[in-house]
């Protein structure tokens, strides 16, 4: 029986034919690690690691690759707010993040890079898309250029112009046109920071992904996934810098999974509506949230209230009576 995947790309079902016969590579955008995980995040951990679960159940050799951002503005404030450094900060969501992912039943990926250990690469990828005449340095920050990268907007669907109506370019940017978006930072006084050739500093966000799929997985991978809020800006930004370096397609299938609200309103922190996965399961059957969590098709919103939750865990129950009575096998 054909798989079929729903593909962010196309926007249509397509039957998945990997790159190479019996393996899948993949590689599913991770956190930023300045805090525990919300439930946003949780979902695509939970829906992605089904899929890989899947794969393997199709007897392919799944090479799951899955990053940490562990250097960015909000690692900065958060490790300034705790009076920490960036590393240490860092290192704790880390380790909190497998515990509570543990939780929810998801496997760790094969890999989980992170951007400070991957530092050469980023840099070296940013040189090569300047010498390709794709990036530009201007007073210790590069841009790259997006016009000059002929497909933007084809993953999200959105033409150039389009995108320039509502773009800006905002005070201390040094750019040559507002849709041109960051690859490295110059450093602030006080920030962590590394030296490159436009002087010390640190990664945009998109750059990161870009250097680390390519890193482990290769110019071109079977399955990027990761939240519907990501395929733009960073995931379009991705297929621009990757695309452009390389020459090939960068993913060949992309999915996204779907939105959470809280109380039927997004979730947000002005809103202080913000769960985080690490109380939750203190308070709930991690299970039954990985339930509730799957009970709504992954490209669909779905509502969280501690309602439907408890309403969950009546449905998991319902299903393992069902699941020892049929002598169905259960999976972990």
């Amino acid at each position: 029986m054909a798989i079929k995947l729903y593909n962010t790309l196309t926007q249509k079902k397509e039957v998945f034919q990997p790159i190479e016969e019996g393996k899948v590579r993949m590689y599913v955008c991770g956190p930023t690690v300045y805090n525990y995980i919300h439930i946003g995040n949780a979902r695509p951990a939970i829906v992605f690691d089904v899929v890989r679960r899947y794969l393997e159940y199709r007897e392919y050799d799944v090479h799951y690759v899955s990053n940490f951002t562990d250097v960015d503005d909000k690692l900065i404030r958060a490790a300034n707010e705790l009076g920490d450094d960036v590393p240490n900060v860092a290192e704790r969501f880390i380790a909190a993040y497998h515990e509570d992912t543990g939780a929810l039943g998801v496997k760790k990926a094969n890999e989980h890079p992170r951007v400070t250990e991957n530092m050469q690469e980023i840099i070296d990828f940013i040189k090569a898309l300047i010498e390709k005449n794709y990036a530009y340095e201007s007073e210790g920050d590069v841009y790259f250029r997006t016009r000059q990268f002929e497909g933007y907007g084809k993953l999200s669907h959105q033409s150039i112009d389009e995108l320039k109506l509502g773009s800006r370019i905002v005070v201390g940017e040094k750019k040559e046109d507002p849709l041109d978006f960051t690859l490295w930072k110059a450093a602030k006084e006080g920030e962590i920071s590394w030296a490159s050739p436009w002087g010390e500093g640190r990664p945009g966000w998109h750059i990161e992904c870009s250097a680390m799929a390519k890193k482990y997985l290769g110019d071109t991978i079977d399955i990027h996934a990761g939240g519907k809020d990501l395929a733009f800006p960073h995931h379009e930004n991705e297929v621009a810098q990757t695309e452009a370096l390389t020459g090939q397609p960068f993913a060949n299938y992309w999915l996204h999974n779907g939105y959470i609200n809280i109380n039927n309103e997004k979730m947000s922190k002005s809103l202080g509506n913000f769960v985080l996965v690490h109380d939750l399961i203190k308070q709930h059957d991690p299970e039954a949230i990985r339930f509730f969590m799957l009970s709504v098709h992954y490209r669909n919103p779905i509502n969280f209230d501690h309602e439907l939750l408890a309403s969950a865990k009546t449905g998991l129950e319902s299903h393992q009576r069902y699941g020892r009575e049929s002598r169905a096998p259960s999976f972990k």
